[in-house]
C-alpha cells in the first residue's frame, strides 16, 4: 500500500541554544501545519513567539507518547499535518519522536525530516577526534545496565558520544577512568552555541580534575576517542 500523497508528520529540528539557528524552511513548515506537537509546550511556545508564530500546540513527550500515538495517526489520516518538535535539536534523538514515526509508517503516512541543529555533530567535530567512524550512545542508563553498557565499549575503535546531565557529569567521567583507562582522551562541550559554550579537550585524568574545580552548569556532550 503506498503512502499518502502529502506529507503529514514533519519532524522540525529547533535550535540548541542560539534561537538564529532554525532555517528558513523550518519556520515555513510551522506556519503551515496545522497542530504542532510539542515536548513542552512552555519552551516551544517561547521560540513560537520569537519567530511570531501563532499556532495550536499538543504535548507530545516521553510520558504520554505511547498512549498518544495511535489517536494522532488517526487525525493526520483524516488529513491533518503536524509538526513535531522537542525542546532542542532534531525530535527522535534523545527525545520523543520514534514512536510516532514507528506507526506514522505502518499506517502508510508520510514523513518527512528537516535537517538541522543536533548537539553532538558540533562537539564530534570540534573535538578533533576521528569524525569519520563514530557511535551515538546518548545517554547511559542510569542504574541497571550501565557498567554492562561501558563493558561492552571497552574495544570499541570508532568515537563515542554521550549525552550527560550535570550533576551526573563527574560520575561518568570516573567510571569512563575506569573502564577506558586515565590517559583516554575526551572532549567535553557544554552550553553548545550558547553564551557560556565551553570545550575541554584531554585526559580522563586531565579533564575529570578540571571539572573537580569548576561549578558543574548546563546539558553536556561527550566525545570519547576510541580504543586503538
Amino acid at each position: 500500500m503506498a503512502t499518502t500523497d502529502e506529507t503529514r508528520l514533519y519532524l522540525v529540528p529547533t535550535p540548541i541554544g542560539n534561537l538564529e539557528d532554525i532555517t528558513l524552511r523550518a519556520i515555513r513548515i510551522l506556519k503551515e501545519v496545522d497542530t504542532i506537537l510539542a515536548e513542552d509546550t512552555r519552551t516551544s511556545g517561547k521560540l513560537l513567539q520569537h519567530l511570531g508564530i501563532e499556532k495550536r500546540m499538543h504535548s507530545h513527550h516521553l510520558h504520554n507518547e505511547h498512549k498518544a500515538a495511535a489517536h494522532l495517526v488517526q487525525r493526520m489520516l483524516t488529513g491533518e499535518k503536524m509538526a513535531l518538535v522537542s525542546d532542542a535539536g532534531t525530535p527522535a534523538i534523545s527525545d520523543p519522536g520514534f514512536l510516532l514515526v514507528r506507526e506514522c509508517l505502518k499506517s502508510n503516512i508520510a514523513v518527512e525530516c528537516l535537517p538541522g541543529p543536533t548537539a553532538f555533530v558540533p562537539a564530534l567535530v570540534k573535538s578533533g577526534f576521528s569524525s569519520e567512524r563514530f557511535t551515538f550512545e546518548g545517554f547511559l542508563p542510569i542504574k541497571k545496565g550501565r557498567q554492562t553498557r561501558l563493558q561492552s565499549l571497552v574495544t570499541e575503535e570508532r568515537t563515542m558520544i554521550f549525552y550527560e546531565s550535570p550533576h551526573r557529569l563527574l560520575k561518568t567521567l570516573e567510571q569512563f577512568k575506569e573502564v577506558f583507562g586515565e590517559e583516554r582522551q575526551v572532549s567535553v562541550s557544554r552550553e553548545l552555541t550558547k553564551m557560556f559554550e565551553e570545550t575541554i579537550t584531554g585526559t580522563l585524568a586531565e579533564v575529570i580534575g578540571i571539572f573537580q574545580q569548576k561549578a558543574i552548569k548546563g546539558e553536556f556532550v561527550l566525545v570519547l576517542e576510541g580504543s586503538k
